[in-house]
């Protein structure tokens, strides 16, 4: 089904993500009849390029968004608290990339590759919830596993790019680097500890629970996601010195028996995801070949010899890709061409 050309917003567009999703928009031909750029005022003035064209950034209003048909929000969960109501007032479909919106009942959170029919039930306020990024490639992988045999349990240990926190924690790696190199003490300002050479079990705040905020997000989005309360998950979150490319341990327990083969050949198969499992030729997943792309790549598939159904994989994807931009620029694109 081909798009209309419809008018798009992308908010917060100058920030990181902000400038993946345009450029993932560019790579996708997306169908633009006019193309909005919005930021917090400090940004007012810049300019962005698009398919060769300079755009001025506008500063983001309450007002923003009458005659555009879908907004891209990437810009905070505190402003998008503020503004997607208003852009969803003024008939504006808002894909939002914060945590704000992810676990309203009333709006769903949606990875295409896994559940786009709940696409639908934007209707009820307006507004689609992009996933955290921890979680999208997860359950890109994990759905084949899901629809063949059930899962029973999700036991998953994250290795995050610094990327996940931003800028300032890009330059902040790249800083204490150079640093250490040098022999002199590196500056912690955006971590709690030093994250070059080093690794942090902490993303996120921490909850009374024990666990961050982080880790809960992806217990509760993988089972809104999958429309299943009963699937136990349990996460540990880790932010390590890389810069793009999150990379994930999953441990899970099917309810049916499936073989590593079994499962080798669901996630050759799969819909957004790259098989890469060559143990032989010392071939798997890795941040640095996940860069820049938008699958899900999989890989060291073998069974779980501690229990009965059980199955272990290694994940990796682009968490600025895939795990935010090209997911919402997926849905933009599902609206278009069935929605709007």
């Amino acid at each position: 089904m081909s798009a209309k050309k419809v008018n798009v917003a992308i908010a917060g567009a100058t920030g990181a993500v902000g400038n993946q999703m345009l450029e993932c928009l560019e790579e996708n031909d997306f169908p633009i009849n006019n193309l909005k750029l919005l930021a917090s005022e400090k940004s007012r003035g810049k300019r962005l390029e698009y398919k060769g064209e300079t755009l001025k950034v506008e500063v983001l209003e309450e007002d923003s968004f009458k005659g555009v048909d879908i907004a891209i929000f990437s810009a905070g969960g505190g402003t998008s608290k503020k503004f997607a109501p208003c852009a969803a007032a003024d008939g504006c479909i808002v894909v939002d990339n914060s945590s704000a919106w992810r676990m309203d009942p009333d709006v769903p959170l949606v990875v295409p590759e896994v559940n786009p029919h709940a696409i639908a039930d934007y209707t009820k306020k307006n507004i689609i919830a992009n996933p955290n990024c921890s979680t999208i490639q997860m359950v890109v992988a994990l759905f084949p596993i899901y629809k063949k045999s059930g899962i029973k349990r999700i036991v998953v240990s994250t290795y995050q790019a610094v990327s996940g926190t931003g800028k300032k924690a890009i330059d902040e790696l790249v800083e204490q680097t150079r640093s250490l190199m040098n022999f002199r003490e590196p500056e912690n300002l955006v971590y709690p500890h030093r994250i070059a050479f080093n690794c942090l079990p902490h993303i996120d705040d921490f909850l009374d629970n024990g666990y961050t905020k982080e880790e809960m997000k992806m217990l509760n989005e993988t089972r809104k996601i999958f429309e299943d309360d009963s699937i136990g998950v349990t996460a540990t979150t880790v932010r390590v010195p890389v810069i793009y490319g999150h990379s994930e341990s999953v441990n899970i327990e099917t309810k049916e028996f499936l073989s590593a083969e079994d499962v080798k050949k669901l996630m050759a198969e799969a819909p957004g995801v790259e098989l890469v499992d060559d143990i032989a030729n010392n071939v798997y997943p890795l941040a640095i070949d996940a860069a820049g792309g938008d699958l899900t790549q999989v890989g060291r598939i073998r069974q779980d010899e501690s229990i009965e159904n059980g199955i272990n994989m290694w994940v990796v994807a682009d968490n600025i890709r895939k795990g935010a931009a090209t997911n919402a620029v997926q849905i933009a694109r599902i609206l278009a061409e069935e929605y709007i």
